[in-house]
């Protein structure tokens, strides 16, 4: 949905009188009922003005069409500028020209597309402007029928015109450049240049016919989008399914197809454990639904196993139009209904209320999730919900659904194929943790290599000697240490500290902790973790769980202050002292049971807690015994 469109002059006329902005303003209050924010205000009356002065060229045509902050469908993604009308040899073409405001900005190391600037309050990590200029166009391209019967030219670029360019400016790093390449970015006093990049698009005008065509393009996903998430899968050893997960995955494409035949809405719980190759199921129905034609999305929480995911389809190749597929579960704030055919929502304990930096946006992600798709798909654990933000549960989803109006289908997976395929292993750690009293007392039988570790240094050891095949072993370690943001790049900088053992946690790169070749010198967290599987793990488990009198015990106050997972916890503590313990209790238990469940072949543990550490000794110690004696 276009918010302003018109002809070049139209625009003209809007700005000379000053009263464009109030017209974008006007039209969003119409079309979609809802207030501008003044700093929204302000920087269309600066960024547009800038705008007239590049548009007012002869030879743009008059007639070219213009629109303003154009809602790309079957997303919350709006483009802030676009021109319409044909090349040279009359071929159409659409000019998407995002612009930015900022000043300044820093390149992150060890990335490709991001940078940090000064928005929204502080200073923050986003993509490159470049790489948000090409991703809206490819996605444009992937998904807008028109463009793709039509063969409408996509010209994408960036206008940052308070910016003010250097030699060997960060805008232009080495580890931009592809991006900046399919989509220059035109800085303060390169007004000519951007103009000229217009001009080459834009010979004729169209009056906003391409406009029209392109806003009232049904959505159907390109051939070239299928053949390429179809050949990434294609003989990736990650991906490949077995046993339940074939069955799992093929009930799900059935109902995912029916929706799209009667245009019903369902909702499918699949729950299962860890390594239960839930994650496995989404990707491989992520690329057989988009060659089905569908819109679909991979939806998480959080970052890490997007980013993780996504690589490991991507492999070597830095761009493609992939990326646009894994979303994070905030998106949907503002989607409307059904846009999408599919969404596959991973991790779906982890879903929070409500969204945003500061938890301010939107209602509740899994009503969110449930309304934008006719078919949503949730992959539940609810035993891995590890902050108290957390509200993804089967009871919750089950509620929304019927909300919605949507049908309620369950799966359930049990094989489990982490640690060495072993359910008993989930069960001991459930019995050892005190989290729940199991029958799997011993481990007897199960070929997995756990071990206590009487120092940090000799799990590191064991964990660096892993590494050393494949790069598939992490040292983890529970959020009892500070995790100083000033000090996230600094590899000199040691967060955690046991006697001479001093390691940091991971490092700010931008680079997946779970596939970052260096991540072998640093420790990962719950957050860097979950949703994730390694050959062999390395845990420590730090002072906010302890063996005492002959039970396991949690002590939330021995949680670093940086640690976001239990914010609110003394406020309820004060409020409500029993439920503050059951709760945190809770969450620091399966914090553990998953970082202690990340390791398919083995997990070395530190405690530092020495009663901790002899209980789980004298568990493991009673195991061989009892099978000596057997």
């Amino acid at each position: 949905m276009i918010v302003y469109d018109g002809l070049k002059t139209d625009f003209l006329s809007s700005c000379e009188r000053d009263s464009i902005a109030m017209e974008i303003e006007e039209n969003i209050l119409t079309k979609l009922g809802k207030h501008t924010p003044k700093a929204e205000f302000r920087s269309w009356e600066n960024s547009l003005n800038y705008m007239y002065k590049v548009m007012n060229d002869p030879e743009i045509p008059a007639d070219a069409g213009v629109a303003i902050e154009y809602n790309i469908p079957q997303t919350s993604k709006r483009v802030d500028f676009m021109i319409s009308g044909y090349g040279q040899c009359d071929e159409p073409g659409m000019v998407i020209v995002e612009l930015k405001q900022w000043d300044a900005l820093t390149k992150v190391e060890g990335t490709d597309a991001l940078v940090e600037t000064y928005v929204g309050g502080g200073v923050h990590r986003v993509v490159h402007p470049s790489y948000q200029a090409w991703s809206y166009a490819q996605l444009i391209r992937d998904y807008n029928n028109e463009v793709q019967d039509r063969c409408i030219r996509l010209a994408p670029c960036v206008c940052m015109h308070n910016y003010i360019r250097h030699k060997e400016d960060p805008l232009d790093a080495e580890q931009y450049r592809e991006y900046l390449e399919d989509a220059p970015a035109y800085t303060k006093g390169q007004l000519e240049q951007l103009r000229d990049f217009i001009k080459k698009s834009i010979r004729k005008g169209d009056r906003k016919e391409i406009l029209y065509l392109v806003d009232h393009g049904k959505i159907r996903p390109s051939k070239s989008l299928q053949n390429t998430i179809g050949s990434m899968l294609k003989g990736n050893r990650e991906f490949i399914m077995i046993d339940e997960q074939k069955v799992a995955y093929e009930e799900i494409l059935r109902l995912s197809l029916q929706c799209q035949k009667d245009l019903k809405k369902r909702t499918i719980i699949v729950k299962g454990g860890p390594g239960t190759g839930k994650t496995v199921i989404a990707v491989n129905l992520l690329a057989e639904l988009t060659q089905r034609d569908q819109m679909v999305q991979y939806v998480s929480k959080n970052s890490a196993p997007r980013q993780v995911y996504l690589k490991k389809l991507k492999g070597q190749i830095k761009k493609s139009s992939v990326d646009n597929m894994f979303k994070g579960s905030g998106t949907y704030t503002e989607a409307g209904c059904n846009i999408a055919h599919t969404l596959l929502c991973d991790e779906a304990h982890r879903l929070n209320a409500k969204s945003g930096m500061f938890r301010n946006l939107g209602e509740n992600q899994i009503k969110e999730i449930i309304h934008a798709a006719y078919c949503s798909v949730f992959f539940i654990d609810e035993s891995q919900r590890v902050t108290m933000d957390d509200i993804g549960s089967v009871e919750e989803i089950e509620k929304w659904a019927e909300e919605e109006g949507s049908e309620l289908y369950y799966l359930e997976l049990q094989s489990q194929f982490r640690c060495n395929g072993s359910d008993g292993y989930l069960a001991w750690l459930d019995d050892v943790l005190d989290i729940r009293e199991t029958a799997n007392y011993d481990l007897e039988g199960v070929d997995y290599d756990i071990r206590i570790c009487d120092t940090p240094g000799e799990m590191r050891d064991l964990v660096i000697e892993r590494n050393q095949i494949g790069n598939r072993s992490r040292v983890l370690a529970g959020y009892c240490w500070e995790w100083l943001k000033k000090e996230q790049n600094n590899t000199n900088y040691h967060d955690i500290r046991i006697d001479d053992f001093e390691m940091s946690w991971n490092l700010g790169s931008g680079e997946p902790y779970a596939v970052s070749e260096t991540s072998i010198n640093e420790v990962g967290c719950i957050h860097t973790s979950q949703g994730l599987e390694f050959d062999y793990v390395g845990v420590i488990i730090g002072d906010d769980i302890r063996y005492e009198n002959g039970h396991v015990i949690t002590d939330f106050t021995r949680r670093a202050k940086t640690d976001q997972s239990l914010k609110g916890i003394k406020k309820l503590y004060k409020e409500a002292p029993d439920e503050a313990n059951r709760r945190a209790d809770e969450i620091i238990k399966n914090t553990y049971r998953t970082l202690l469940t990340r390791g398919m072949r083995g997990c070395y543990i530190y405690c530092t807690d020495p009663g901790m550490s002899a209980y789980l000794k004298k568990r493991l110690e009673r195991i061989k015994h009892e099978a000596e004696n057997d």
